[in-house]
């Protein structure tokens, strides 16, 4: 199994890696976890883009949010493994690539995220730690988690 992965601004895209990337996160964010929400919240234009890839086929996907859009610090959201690629580790590839990519592109410095709070220790091990209280998001237990 090969693993790459390719770094993009919303105008860097492709359409096909484009439609791709929205077609993973409605799959899962939408129909998988059954939420109702607009994905497309203006904040991919101003973003970078990660595209992982295991033997060329897309298998997760992240959004490198810039300090002030989400946060006042850098984010890392929109975090998607497909459904066909799940069980072989790949999130920590995903993420360990999307805290690189993140300090390639802004710099190193903290970065927050909106975690399910049921993947709280799977974010801890990344270095995340818990930051506040436990708050629903659309019908998903989510906390805000914070990496020095």
């Amino acid at each position: 199994m090969t693993f790459s992965h390719i770094i993009r601004s919303f105008e860097e895209l492709t359409n096909h890696e484009m439609y791709n990337m929205l077609r993973m996160r409605s799959e899962v964010f939408v129909v998988e976890q059954t939420c109702v929400y607009l994905d497309l919240d203006n904040k991919d234009q101003k973003s970078y883009h990660l595209l992982y890839y295991t033997d060329n086929e897309l298998a997760g996907v992240t959004r490198l949010v810039p300090a002030g859009i989400s946060y006042p610090e850098i984010s890392i959201g929109r975090v998607v493994i497909a459904p066909s690629h799940r069980g072989l580790g790949l999130g920590v590839k995903l993420m360990e690539a999307s805290i690189a990519g993140c300090e390639e592109k802004f710099g190193k410095a903290d970065i927050r995220i909106s975690a399910q709070y049921h993947l709280s220790k799977f974010y801890q091990s990344l270095g995340f730690v818990e930051q506040g209280e436990v708050y629903d998001e659309d019908g998903i237990p989510h906390i805000e988690m914070l990496r020095s």
